[in-house]
């Protein structure tokens, strides 16, 4: 089974400095589009909360809107899956890092997927 790969949407989109708190769901699309157009090794599920619950689906990956906190939905989706595939976490969230490497996911940092993905945000207009 392909490993799966469960984004942080939240975290990842807050560690570019780019303006997203103006549009979370804008940014959250942007953020699922850049996913969908990188070669990643596994299916992508982009966990998403807040304002930015309103982002759908695109081919090559998957979103889930958290109903109430994202990282109690991430953890769940770990639980579910880490016992049939790899999972890995992407997020720099501390205590979430600590809850889903405790059911066995590896956790991989929002910088090393920007790079991975090549994806900065956008630039803030001055």
């Amino acid at each position: 089974m392909r490993p799966l790969i469960i984004v942080d949407g939240a975290n990842v989109v807050g560690s570019v400095p780019d303006g997203w708190w103006r549009d979370r769901a804008g940014a959250a699309a942007r953020l699922r589009d850049a996913l969908a157009a990188a070669p990643l090794p596994g299916d992508v599920t982009l966990v998403v909360e807040g304002a930015a619950r309103g982002v759908s689906p695109v081919p090559g990956v998957a979103v889930e809107a958290a109903r109430q906190s994202g990282d109690d939905h991430i953890v769940a989706l770990v639980g579910d899956n880490v016992v049939h595939r790899p999972v890995t976490v992407v997020t720099s969230d501390r205590g979430l890092r600590r809850r889903v490497e405790e059911l066995g996911a590896s956790i991989l940092s929002p910088g090393r997927l920007r790079t991975m993905i090549s994806y900065g945000g956008r630039r803030e207009s001055t």
